[in-house]
Parts: structure tokens; C-alpha cells; sequence
């Protein structure tokens, strides 16, 4: 059955760099960004995980955490970090997920149900669909789904700025729009009638159309 925005998150159990988790354990009462590669050593994830280690901590500051996912062992995975700290100059702290039985991945619907093999008879090619990145609530929610393609390198800076806007939109009747940036004004939701706003919005908002009323960002702490 096919993941949609707002299921569960399904739950797992699996050996990572940084040992055995339970994702959901793992996960407590923060986000959680899990992105997944087609296989170890590729030129493109090279730069994605390192890319990654970089701006762990704007994660952090977020409140998220981050567990990557690719389908080969533990101990691949640890000689791939070594590539992957020397190319980007970095230390990788996050864990990576070995899913050497496509286990993960049938879950979160990378691969189709009955697609069968390990790990060390594929390749990336053969894996083409494990290129997403999921992004999760604290009440273990799918908040985002996006996959792309194997030749093009995920833009991460996007998926901070959608984490922004889902943190704040969680905490406030608004909406953001197209190609909002922290601190933009937003967009009180339809549902708030005027009345309801004056009360939280007492400086008043510029209306554009009475659908589309813009408003100065709330604050989030």
C-alpha cells in the first residue's frame, strides 16, 4: 500500500553505523530527516552525505535529527564515510541504515513489494528508485515525500526551508507561500474569519483578495 502525506511513518528495527535502533525510538520527540541512496560508493550521494554532515547542525537547531539509508552493509557503509569525509572535507556523524534485504526500502515504497535480491548481486542502477527523502513529525507522521532522480543531487537547503515552514504552520493558523523564506510574511489561512484575526493579528494584515491575506510572520518561539 502506497505511503501518502500524514500516514504513519512505518516503524523498523535495523543495524546502522551507529548500531542497532528502533526508528521510532530513534526519532522521540524530535523531527527526523531520512534520505536513501541507490548504493555505497556512487558519485552523487558521495557529495549528498557530505553535503549533509555540513549543515547537521541547522538540523539541530530545527530540532531534527538525520539517518540516511543505503542498501549495503554496515561495514560498506563505514568504508564509504572514509570517501565521503576525505571529498567534502567533513566528519559524518549521522547515522546510515544498512538495508542489505531491501527491508526499509520495500517499506517506504522504494522498491515494489516483490522485488527480490541483496545488496551485494545489485547496483545502482537496479536501485534506481531509492532516492528520497522523507521527512517526519514528532508524532511519527510523514510530514514530506520528494524523489528524484538518480543524476540529480538533492537540494537539502530546500528541505530546511519546507521543515521552516512546516514547524511554524504547526504552530500557527498560517500557510507560506510560493517560495517563502524565514522571516516572509505569510498567509492566514482561510479558515480564520476576519474577527478570529483581529484578535491574533491586532496590527491587521494587507488583504489581497479576501482569500489571500498576507500577514507579518508570527514568531516561533
Amino acid at each position: 500500500m502506497s505511503l501518502r502525506i500524514n500516514d504513519q511513518a512505518p516503524n523498523f528495527q535495523a543495524d546502522t553505523t551507529k548500531g542497532r535502533i528502533d526508528f521510532h525510538e530513534f526519532i522521540g520527540d524530535q523531527w527526523a530527516v531520512l534520505f536513501s541512496h541507490p548504493k555505497d560508493f556512487t558519485p552523487v550521494c558521495t557529495t549528498e552525505l557530505g553535503y549533509m554532515a555540513k549543515i547537521e547542525e541547522e538540523f539541530t537547531k530545527r530540532n531534527t535529527k538525520l539517518i540516511a539509508l543505503s542498501v549495503d552493509s554496515v561495514d560498506d557503509h563505514l568504508a564509504w564515510v572514509k570517501d565521503v569525509e576525505e571529498v567534502n572535507n567533513t566528519t559524518v556523524n549521522y547515522p546510515i541504515i544498512a538495508d542489505t534485504h531491501l527491508r526499509v526500502g520495500k517499506l517506504y515504497n522504494m522498491f515494489a513489494a516483490d522485488e527480490s535480491g541483496e545488496a551485494g548481486d545489485r547496483t545502482a542502477m537496479t536501485n534506481a528508485t531509492v532516492r528520497s527523502v522523507f521527512v517526519i513529525g514528532p508524532d511519527k507522521n510523514i510530514k514530506l515525500m520528494i524523489t528524484y532522480p538518480m543524476t540529480t543531487g538533492r537540494n537539502f537547503d530546500e528541505i530546511l526551508r519546507v521543515i521552516d515552514s512546516m514547524q511554524l504552520t504547526a504552530k500557527h493558523k498560517v500557510a507560506t507561500p510560493v517560495n517563502w523564506q524565514q522571516g516572509d510574511d505569510v498567509i492566514i489561512v482561510p479558515a480564520v474569519s476576519n474577527e478570529e484575526a483581529k484578535e491574533v493579528y491586532p496590527d491587521g494584515w494587507h488583504t489581497i483578495k479576501p482569500y489571500l491575506r498576507k500577514v507579518k510572520q508570527p514568531e516561533q518561539a
